[in-house]
């Protein structure tokens, strides 16, 4: 794609607080942790930070993948650190979160993924406080099942795997996934623990049209997936992706209809929706709801 297409008047963002940034990043460095909010250049970091709240990335900063889109360094990973999940735990203590959201790079280079970290961090975090529910939102983990298992047993409040994008554009934005793929980590995921609430995510204005978004919603129900996030798809810097268009808000209404009427428990759908986007607030409001019959097993999610 060619040209530049300006940002309209109702995206515009607020100025980042230098204040509450430098408070995150300060935590962030003493106990060697990464956020997504950061490393992908989150529009709603700001908010987050303010209230105490962030996306940890686990397994490094650098990403074994290349996708067009995303922010993340992409590179040859160090080895995992033995310490990080006490760390993620020393950052919750002082942040306090009822609901906690771990994610991480693709780690390819890992014999599982990094599956056996995931897991390692989830049960640190309940060791710690059983209280916190924890949302994984995870990599593909290249379809094994084995590695998924390790983290779906590792009780979860809800199973995150974002599909990203419509599947006529994943050789040009996402070249080294697969979007059966990731439907089947979604399918399978239920498969494995009919209760646990799936959840997946995809970005809007990278050149889809509107019906290539409703039949992924569409695909994402019939694996089951009781959650669904809409949100803008914003251009890092000059070398990423660029921008097919801004979708108006009222398009992102649309799909929030589209989507209740479709069976998600719950839909957020807006510009600057981000799969982490108010988690625990989707999370309750979601726990809450009941949907038509799972399509994967074939009973009430409830």
């Amino acid at each position: 794609m060619s040209g530049y297409v300006r940002r309209p008047e109702w995206l515009k963002l607020s100025p980042l607080d230098s204040a509450t940034l430098a408070s995150m990043r300060r935590l962030t460095h003493q106990l060697k942790l990464h956020t997504v909010c950061e490393s992908a250049r989150c529009p709603n970091r700001q908010k987050c930070f303010a209230e105490g709240t962030a996306t940890f990335m686990i397994l490094g900063n650098a990403c074994t993948r290349s996708c067009s889109f995303c922010a993340v360094e992409s590179g040859h990973p160090h080895m995992p650190d033995p310490h990080e999940p006490e760390n993620v735990v020393s950052a919750v203590a002082q942040l306090q979160p009822k609901y906690a959201v771990i994610t991480s790079v693709t780690r390819d280079d890992l014999p599982d993924g990094g599956a056996s970290h995931f897991a390692r961090t989830i049960e640190a975090i309940h060791n710690y406080d059983p209280a916190i529910m924890v949302e994984a939102l995870i990599p593909d983990f290249q379809g094994c099942l084995s590695a998924l298992r390790t983290v779906t047993d590792a009780s979860l409040a809800v199973l995150n795997h974002n599909v990203e994008t419509v599947p006529r554009l994943y050789p040009e934005v996402r070249p080294q996934a697969e979007y059966t793929r990731s439907l089947e980590v979604l399918r399978r995921a239920k498969l494995v623990d009919g209760k646990l609430l799936t959840k997946s995510g995809l970005m809007v204005g990278l050149g889809e049209n509107q019906k290539e978004v409703v039949d992924v919603m569409y695909d994402l129900r019939q694996v089951g997936c009781d959650l669904v996030t809409v949100g803008q798809y914003l251009q890092p810097s000059l070398k990423h992706h660029k921008v097919a268009r801004y979708v108006p808000p009222e398009e992102f209404a649309e799909y929030e209809d589209i989507g209740k009427k479709l069976g998600f428990r719950y839909v957020a759908s807006g510009p600057l929706v981000r799969s982490s986007f108010c988690a625990a607030e989707v999370y309750l409001l979601a726990a809450q709801s009941s949907t038509a019959p799972d399509p994967v097993t074939g009973s009430p999610e409830a």
